[in-house]
Protein backbone atom coordinates (compact mmCIF):
# COMPACT_ATOMS: atom_id res chain seq x y z
CA UNK A 1 0.00 0.00 0.00
CA UNK A 2 3.08 2.40 0.48
CA UNK A 3 4.30 1.74 -2.47
CA UNK A 4 1.00 2.50 -3.50
CA UNK A 5 0.38 5.44 -2.15
CA UNK A 6 -2.60 4.35 -0.84
CA UNK A 7 -2.30 5.96 2.84
CA UNK A 8 -5.99 6.70 3.40
CA UNK A 9 -6.80 2.86 2.90
CA UNK A 10 -4.01 2.06 5.43
CA UNK A 11 -5.66 4.24 7.84
CA UNK A 12 -8.94 2.42 7.03
CA UNK A 13 -6.80 -0.63 8.07
CA UNK A 14 -5.74 0.85 11.28
CA UNK A 15 -9.60 1.63 12.44
CA UNK A 16 -10.24 -1.97 12.98
CA UNK A 17 -6.67 -3.24 13.51
CA UNK A 18 -4.74 -0.48 16.11
CA UNK A 19 -1.20 -2.52 15.79
CA UNK A 20 -0.84 -1.33 12.37
CA UNK A 21 0.44 1.97 14.26
CA UNK A 22 3.35 -0.74 15.35
CA UNK A 23 4.28 -1.85 11.99
CA UNK A 24 4.40 1.87 10.56
CA UNK A 25 6.88 2.44 12.95
CA UNK A 26 9.01 -0.52 11.59
CA UNK A 27 8.48 0.74 8.00
CA UNK A 28 10.17 3.82 9.02
CA UNK A 29 13.13 1.82 8.63
CA UNK A 30 12.41 0.73 5.04
CA UNK A 31 15.73 1.12 3.20
CA UNK A 32 13.23 3.02 0.61
CA UNK A 33 13.86 6.50 1.72
CA UNK A 34 10.15 7.13 0.38
CA UNK A 35 8.91 4.18 1.46
CA UNK A 36 9.88 5.74 5.20
CA UNK A 37 8.82 8.94 5.02
CA UNK A 38 5.27 7.57 3.67
CA UNK A 39 5.14 5.17 6.93
CA UNK A 40 5.43 8.77 8.68
CA UNK A 41 2.53 9.96 6.86
CA UNK A 42 0.19 6.96 7.01
CA UNK A 43 1.05 6.87 10.83
CA UNK A 44 -1.32 10.38 11.28
CA UNK A 45 -3.42 9.48 8.80
CA UNK A 46 -4.10 5.86 10.80
CA UNK A 47 -3.74 7.87 13.86
CA UNK A 48 -6.43 10.65 13.73
CA UNK A 49 -8.68 7.07 12.66
CA UNK A 50 -8.09 4.99 15.52
CA UNK A 51 -8.60 8.35 18.31
CA UNK A 52 -11.84 8.47 17.06
CA UNK A 53 -12.69 5.91 19.17
CA UNK A 54 -9.50 4.88 21.62
CA UNK A 55 -7.51 8.50 22.18
CA UNK A 56 -5.72 6.74 24.84
CA UNK A 57 -4.18 4.18 22.21
CA UNK A 58 -2.75 6.96 20.43
CA UNK A 59 -1.45 8.54 23.06
CA UNK A 60 0.37 5.97 24.45
CA UNK A 61 1.92 5.82 21.30
CA UNK A 62 3.14 8.76 21.22
CA UNK A 63 4.47 8.20 24.55
CA UNK A 64 6.37 5.15 22.92
CA UNK A 65 7.45 7.06 19.98
CA UNK A 66 9.09 9.67 22.55
CA UNK A 67 11.04 6.75 24.61
CA UNK A 68 12.66 5.75 21.36
CA UNK A 69 14.18 8.73 20.84
CA UNK A 70 16.15 7.84 24.06
CA UNK A 71 19.63 5.74 23.82
CA UNK A 72 17.27 3.94 27.07
CA UNK A 73 15.32 2.25 24.28
CA UNK A 74 17.73 -0.03 23.01
CA UNK A 75 16.46 0.77 19.41
CA UNK A 76 16.42 4.68 18.33
CA UNK A 77 13.52 5.40 16.15
CA UNK A 78 15.47 8.05 13.89
CA UNK A 79 11.84 9.55 12.35
CA UNK A 80 10.18 9.61 15.93
CA UNK A 81 9.61 13.17 15.50
CA UNK A 82 8.45 13.51 12.32
CA UNK A 83 6.18 10.67 13.10
CA UNK A 84 5.19 12.27 16.39
CA UNK A 85 4.69 15.83 14.43
CA UNK A 86 2.46 14.00 11.87
CA UNK A 87 0.23 12.32 14.48
CA UNK A 88 -0.21 15.94 16.54
CA UNK A 89 -0.87 18.28 13.27
CA UNK A 90 -3.98 15.50 12.63
CA UNK A 91 -5.71 16.20 16.02
CA UNK A 92 -4.13 19.44 17.70
CA UNK A 93 -6.21 19.78 20.14
CA UNK A 94 -6.61 16.45 21.74
CA UNK A 95 -2.92 15.81 21.75
CA UNK A 96 -1.98 19.68 22.69
CA UNK A 97 0.82 18.42 25.32
CA UNK A 98 2.98 16.87 22.86
CA UNK A 99 3.48 20.16 20.49
CA UNK A 100 6.35 21.40 22.90
CA UNK A 101 7.69 18.09 23.53
CA UNK A 102 8.43 17.88 19.91
CA UNK A 103 8.98 21.22 19.85
CA UNK A 104 11.77 21.54 22.12
CA UNK A 105 13.84 18.13 21.20
CA UNK A 106 16.00 21.03 19.48
CA UNK A 107 16.66 21.63 23.03
CA UNK A 108 16.91 19.00 25.36
CA UNK A 109 19.78 16.83 23.09
CA UNK A 110 23.16 16.17 24.10
CA UNK A 111 25.23 17.65 20.41
CA UNK A 112 26.08 13.75 19.43
CA UNK A 113 22.43 13.29 19.39
CA UNK A 114 21.07 15.92 18.33
CA UNK A 115 23.57 15.55 14.58
CA UNK A 116 21.26 12.69 14.32
CA UNK A 117 17.65 13.42 14.71
CA UNK A 118 18.44 17.91 14.12
CA UNK A 119 17.21 17.76 10.10
CA UNK A 120 14.26 15.58 11.57
CA UNK A 121 13.35 17.87 14.23
CA UNK A 122 12.99 20.66 12.08
CA UNK A 123 11.05 18.60 10.02
CA UNK A 124 9.08 18.27 12.70
CA UNK A 125 8.40 22.07 13.79
CA UNK A 126 7.93 22.76 10.42
CA UNK A 127 5.25 20.50 10.12
CA UNK A 128 3.21 21.43 13.13
CA UNK A 129 3.23 25.03 11.41
CA UNK A 130 1.50 27.57 13.36
CA UNK A 131 0.51 24.98 16.17
CA UNK A 132 4.00 25.77 17.29
CA UNK A 133 2.97 28.74 18.53
CA UNK A 134 4.07 30.47 21.96
CA UNK A 135 6.79 27.85 22.04
CA UNK A 136 8.35 29.24 18.62
CA UNK A 137 10.57 32.13 20.53
CA UNK A 138 11.96 29.75 22.56
CA UNK A 139 13.32 27.38 19.51
CA UNK A 140 13.80 29.93 17.05
CA UNK A 141 17.75 30.56 17.48
CA UNK A 142 17.91 26.88 17.48
CA UNK A 143 16.13 26.86 13.66
CA UNK A 144 18.30 29.84 12.43
CA UNK A 145 22.01 28.35 13.84
CA UNK A 146 20.92 25.13 11.69
CA UNK A 147 21.16 27.48 8.85
CA UNK A 148 24.84 27.78 9.24
CA UNK A 149 25.50 24.03 9.57
CA UNK A 150 28.04 22.33 6.91
CA UNK A 151 25.40 19.53 5.72
CA UNK A 152 23.39 21.30 3.04
CA UNK A 153 20.29 18.86 4.45
CA UNK A 154 20.48 20.59 7.48
CA UNK A 155 20.53 24.04 5.77
CA UNK A 156 17.49 23.38 3.42
CA UNK A 157 14.65 22.21 5.81
CA UNK A 158 16.01 24.72 8.32
CA UNK A 159 14.87 27.02 5.63
CA UNK A 160 11.71 24.95 4.59
CA UNK A 161 11.02 24.93 8.56
CA UNK A 162 11.24 28.80 8.93
CA UNK A 163 9.09 29.06 5.82
CA UNK A 164 6.41 26.71 7.64
CA UNK A 165 6.18 28.70 10.69
CA UNK A 166 5.70 32.13 9.33
CA UNK A 167 9.54 33.16 9.87
CA UNK A 168 10.93 33.13 6.25
CA UNK A 169 11.38 37.09 6.63
CA UNK A 170 14.70 35.69 8.37
CA UNK A 171 15.83 34.28 5.45
CA UNK A 172 15.82 37.49 3.05
CA UNK A 173 19.24 38.38 4.47
CA UNK A 174 20.85 35.46 3.36
CA UNK A 175 22.41 35.70 0.03
CA UNK A 176 24.49 32.32 1.30
CA UNK A 177 21.23 30.06 1.20
CA UNK A 178 20.33 31.39 -2.24
CA UNK A 179 23.72 31.13 -3.40
CA UNK A 180 23.95 27.16 -1.98
CA UNK A 181 22.54 24.55 -4.79
CA UNK A 182 23.88 21.59 -3.21
CA UNK A 183 21.15 18.94 -2.88
CA UNK A 184 18.48 18.77 -0.69
CA UNK A 185 15.68 15.90 -0.02
CA UNK A 186 12.16 17.18 0.84
CA UNK A 187 9.30 15.19 1.01
CA UNK A 188 5.90 16.15 -0.25
CA UNK A 189 2.64 14.59 -1.54
CA UNK A 190 3.90 11.75 -1.08
CA UNK A 191 6.87 12.26 -2.95
CA UNK A 192 10.71 12.53 -1.79
CA UNK A 193 11.72 15.54 -3.76
CA UNK A 194 15.49 16.30 -4.69
CA UNK A 195 15.41 19.84 -4.54
CA UNK A 196 18.41 21.95 -3.42
CA UNK A 197 19.20 24.73 -0.73
CA UNK A 198 18.62 27.97 -2.66
CA UNK A 199 15.76 26.65 -4.62
CA UNK A 200 14.10 25.77 -1.02
CA UNK A 201 15.01 29.55 -0.10
CA UNK A 202 13.71 30.78 -2.88
CA UNK A 203 10.47 29.15 -2.53
CA UNK A 204 9.78 30.08 1.25
CA UNK A 205 10.27 33.66 0.49
CA UNK A 206 8.27 33.73 -2.78
CA UNK A 207 5.22 32.14 -0.11
CA UNK A 208 5.60 34.56 2.00
CA UNK A 209 5.90 37.28 -0.74
CA UNK A 210 1.96 35.69 -2.00
CA UNK A 211 1.12 35.86 1.68
CA UNK A 212 0.72 32.09 1.92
Amino acid sequence: MLHQGRLEQVAEIAAGKKRVLGSLVSLTFDPDEQIGWRAVEAMGLAAERIARHDPRYVCNHLRRLHWLISEESGGLCWRAPEAMAEIVRHRPKLFADYVPIVVFLILGMAEEDLAHFRTGILWAIGRLGTLVGDHLPAVLPAVTSALDDTHPQVRGIAAWCLGQVGQSELLAGRPDLLRDRRPVELYENQILNRTSVCDVTRRALRDTQAGK
